[in-house]
């Protein structure tokens, strides 16, 4: 078991970790998560600290460390803050809103796309061109935010279409003029 140069996930007050086996679970006020992790590492709570280390040492075992420390560490921030995603519709008539908890888009074609709200994610529309998608899991969340910008994604020539808050699109010339 290694545990050099290795940082700890600290834990929270009012967030409770709990390792059977290779299952990790997270409580929190936000509400519950669950991940199996690979078999290649170790997960133990110390105090206000989950240690994850290395079962052997290898490249693999080191890439799934890595990676198992974030996991965990994704889990208690999301049961704790939480995570969300912004998106921004350009294009003339492009609009978003709510129906119930799900959203209603409409992107320029004959009809308006529906996207149920999945299980844990909430949808804000603070006006008709943002969208704010907040949830536990920053993996589900990020997931949501994909599946909704991948509806119209942005096109280089006049930058319409779905894209994330802060997001370059990079733009072309189009037909130049002789």
């Amino acid at each position: 078991m290694s545990r050099i140069g290795k940082k700890p996930v600290q834990i929270p007050s009012g967030v409770t970790v709990t390792v059977n086996e290779n299952t990790v679970s997270v409580k929190g006020p936000k509400g519950e998560l669950s991940r199996t992790l690979s078999d290649l590492v170790e997960v133990a709570v110390e105090g206000e600290e989950a240690i994850v280390s290395t079962v052997e040492e290898t490249t693999e075992a080191n890439a799934q460390h890595g990676l198992s420390r974030t996991l965990v560490n994704n889990m208690v921030l999301g049961v704790s803050e939480g995570f969300e995603k912004k998106l921004e519709l350009v294009g003339v008539g492009y609009r978003a809103a709510l129906k119930g908890k799900n959203l209603e888009l409409s992107l320029g074609y004959s009809h308006p796309v529906p996207y149920p709200a999945p299980e844990n994610i909430t949808f804000e529309v603070p006006d008709n061109t943002h969208i704010t998608i907040k949830g536990i899991s920053k993996e589900q969340v990020g997931q949501v935010a994909a599946e909704i910008r991948a509806k119209r994604p942005p096109e280089p020539y006049k930058g319409k279409g779905i894209r994330y808050e802060g997001e370059h699109v990079r733009r072309k010339l189009g037909k130049a003029a002789k």
